[in-house]
């Protein structure tokens, strides 16, 4: 029992890591924005999906069924009779919550009404399959490109990004340019088709607004031991232990300048898109103040949003990045010390009412 629980503990945190991945992907292909409040709803798709493929294993291979049935606690009366029939019911339900959830996802003003919310609904019998092959999809292609980066030397890491749509061209020749800034030369390639697969299928389901956010084609940036995969929803760095943080700071350095978001949540991006008009607006030659009350303005924004922490603290640095920018331009104009007036991110800085 105690080797059932340890190997079902490592399978839990494998499946909550793919969820995790397909989680960004079903949110950005097929939602796009999302309010941080309304991701709950994403992660119901997901554990939904994941639970659906489970019964269909159940039901189609019954010595599944018979394993999890005598490897879990149950009441006595819960026979193997009863259990399948559990199976079908859940066959059949869970789609509709899955498809419930996804009708919940979008913003309240964003949701369709009338008669197509049944529509919306009955859609997660499409996506309870799609989802729960994506899951399966993506834990082959993982244990693929772990292989890869094995016979290579080479170690992954990974930079979550949302595309701006209609921008995606324009990002991959901002994160060239910031490589070779850095000192890293690399050729652009179409990505191999297998990768771009679950983002054409996704988007089969998705709406038009959307779809746009599917460029054409994905494109790789590749050099003798620098591979990197760039998507709408996510940058993969494949390169040697010495090299990746060095490379992740050069992408991460670029993207501050590329037509992309950092974070994912619908109100963290509105601050990240003010942010970078502010960068836009300091770099035509914006006057001091009007930088200065772009500063006090992101402050108060910060303080009051409610997103995880990680968004937080990428918008944080980035609030930082154009302050220490803007400091240095004032300096060199200005031949004196940068000014010492600007706004600190304190709970003094939130208006009161």
């Amino acid at each position: 029992m105690t080797t059932i629980i340890s190997v079902f503990g490592i399978l839990g945190r494998f499946a909550g890591d793919l969820m995790m991945s397909a989680l960004g992907w079903a949110s950005s292909l097929l939602f796009g924005r999302v309010p941080r409040s309304h991701q709950i709803y994403l992660v119901l798709m997901m554990a939904g999906s994941f639970l659906w493929i489970v019964a269909v294993l159940g039901v189609v291979v019954p010595s599944v069924a018979t394993f999890v049935l005598t490897a879990t606690p149950h009441p006595v009366f819960v026979n193997l009779r009863w259990f399948t029939a559990a199976l079908f019911v859940t066959l059949v339900a869970l789609p509709l919550l899955v498809g419930a959830a996804g009708y919940l996802v979008p913003a309240e003003g964003e949701r369709v009404e009338g008669a197509r919310v049944a529509i919306e609904v009955l859609r997660g019998y499409l996506l309870a399959p799609l989802l729960s092959a994506l899951l399966v999809f993506m834990a082959g292609v993982g244990i693929v490109r772990k292989f890869r980066s094995l016979h290579h030397g080479w170690v992954e890491t990974h930079v979550p990004i949302v595309a701006v749509p209609g921008r995606y061209d324009e990002m991959v020749d901002d994160l060239q340019r910031g490589l070779s800034a850095d000192g890293t030369k690399v050729d652009e390639r179409d990505a191999p088709r297998v990768l771009t697969l679950p983002a054409m299928i996704l988007t089969r389901v998705a709406g038009p607004n959307v779809r746009k956010l599917r460029p054409d084609r994905l494109k790789e940036l590749c050099a003798d031991d620098v591979r990197i995969g760039v998507y709408p929803y996510d940058i993969a760095i494949s390169s040697t232990k010495e090299a990746r943080m060095r490379l992740r700071a050069a992408v991460m350095d670029a993207l501050g300048n590329a037509d992309a978001h950092l974070t994912t949540s619908a109100e963290a991006q509105a601050v990240e898109a003010r942010i970078q008009h502010l960068g836009e607006a300091l770099a035509g030659g914006a006057v001091g103040s009007d930088i200065e009350r772009g500063l006090v303005d992101i402050d108060r924004r910060l303080l009051r949003l409610i997103i995880s922490a990680e968004e937080w603290d990428i918008l944080y640095r980035q609030r930082l990045k154009l302050e220490s920018t803007f400091l240095r331009r004032s300096a060199r104009s200005s031949h004196e010390a940068p000014l010492a007036s600007l706004p600190q991110l304190t709970h003094t800085e939130v208006p009161v009412g």
